[in-house]
């Protein structure tokens, strides 16, 4: 008879890091133009048609998802952003 080993729970097992959204709201008075650069510089890889697409959803929609990330790096680049005039928010993604 095989009996299978039951392996206890060891404190090194990691639970995934809970995501956030960071998001770009619109408003009426930062130029386009300005916002998509502000995007590029602050977000890591962001290239500028992304960086457009983002802008002209929170044109359009009143807001939009920049980037997921855990919750720390979310509050870093929520704080960029709202340093560069633009109006940012986190929210845990479901």
């Amino acid at each position: 008879m095989v009996f299978a080993e039951v392996k206890p729970k060891s404190s090194t097992d990691r639970k995934p890091m809970p995501m956030y959204r960071v998001l770009l709201h619109n408003d009426d008075y930062t130029p386009m133009e300005y916002v998509i650069e502000v995007l590029v510089q602050t977000i890591p890889a962001m290239q500028p048609p992304q960086a457009r697409e983002i802008m002209l959803e929170a044109h359009t929609n009143g807001s939009a998802v920049v980037i997921v990330v855990p919750k720390e790096h979310a509050e870093f680049y929520k704080e960029q952003l709202q340093n560069h005039g633009l109006i940012s928010t986190i929210e845990p993604d479901c």
